[in-house]
C-alpha cells in the first residue's frame, strides 16, 4: 500500500493574468515527482481553515512542510522588522494546526526550509526576522543568482542524529533563506549548522514523535544529487 505524503500548499492570491485571473492552490512540481520516484503518493493540502487540519491529517500518513512566504513575527510575539518579506497569515495559521494535528496524531513530520521555520515556531521557538539581525552573520545564506541546482555552502552535521546515520559529516547543501531559527523550540534539537552557526537541520528529542527539518532544498538537488533523494527517502520509508 502507497504511503500518502500531504504536502502542505502554498497559493497564488492575486489574479495574475497567466492564470487567467483565477488564484492558484500549488506546491513545486519537485515534491511530488520526488514521491513518484520513492513510490508514495503525493496530495497537496490547500490553505484552509485551521479547523480542516484534522481532517487532512487524518487521511494522510506524514506532512510535508515546504518553503515559500516569510513567517509572521506576530506568531512568536515580535512586531514585523522593516526587512521582513512578504507573510500569509493564512498560510502560517493553517500550517501550525497542521503541525499540532501531527502531532497529536502522531504522525510524521519533514519541514523544508519554511517548513523547518514553521515547525520551531510551533514548537515555542522564534526566528531571525532577517538574517542582517544575526551578529555573527558571515555566509551567504541566500544564493541567488547561483542556480537553486547547485550546492554553494557546507554545513556540519551531528554523526549520533537522524541526518548522521546517512550524510556525511561535513555535506555541501544550497541554500535560499533570509530568516532562520533565533531560538529553538522546546522539544526540538539541532542536529547541523553552518560555518556561521546558523542551525541548519533539527529533529525530535522525543522518540515517540517523528519530526525531521532542514534548512535548505532537496527538492531542488535530488535529480543531481543521489544524497538528497536518500533525505526523502529516509522520510517516505523510515521517518
Amino acid at each position: 500500500m502507497q504511503t500518502v505524503i500531504g504536502i502542505a500548499g502554498n497559493e497564488v492570491i492575486e489574479g495574475l493574468e497567466h492564470f487567467h485571473g483565477n488564484f492558484v492552490s500549488y506546491t513545486q512540481k519537485n515534491f511530488a515527482t520526488a514521491m513518484h520516484e520513492l513510490g508514495a503518493l503525493p496530495m497537496i493540502l490547500p490553505i484552509s481553515d485551521p479547523s480542516f487540519a484534522a481532517g487532512y491529517v487524518n487521511k494522510i500518513d506524514k506532512l510535508l512542510l515546504a518553503g515559500g512566504h516569510d513567517v509572521s513575527p506576530l506568531n512568536f510575539g515580535e512586531e514585523p522588522h522593516y526587512l521582513l518579506q512578504e507573510t500569509n497569515p493564512d498560510r502560517d495559521a493553517f500550517e501550525l494546526a497542521l503541525v499540532a494535528e501531527a502531532v497529536k496524531q502522531k504522525k510524521p513530520i519533514f519541514g523544508i526550509c519554511r517548513g523547518m521555520q514553521i515547525l520551531n515556531v510551533a514548537y515555542g521557538g522564534t526566528l531571525y526576522q532577517d538574517l542582517s539581525l544575526y551578529e555573527n552573520y558571515k555566509v551567504k545564506h541566500l544564493q541567488a543568482p547561483t542556480k537553486e541546482i547547485f550546492t554553494t555552502h557546507t554545513v556540519r552535521i551531528e554523526k549520533e542524529s537522524t541526518l548522521g546515520n546517512f550524510l556525511p559529516e561535513i555535506y555541501q547543501v544550497n541554500s535560499y533563506h533570509h530568516q532562520a531559527i533565533k531560538v529553538l523550540g522546546s522539544g526540538l534539537r539541532p542536529i547541523a549548522e553552518s560555518p556561521d552557526g546558523l542551525i541548519e537541520a533539527v529533529e525530535s528529542e522525543n522518540a515517540g514523535q517523528r519530526v525531521l527539518g532542514v534548512q535548505w532544498h532537496p527538492e531542488m538537488l535530488f535529480e543531481r544529487i543521489a544524497t538528497e533523494l536518500d533525505l526523502f527517502r529516509y522520510f517516505v520509508e523510515e521517518l
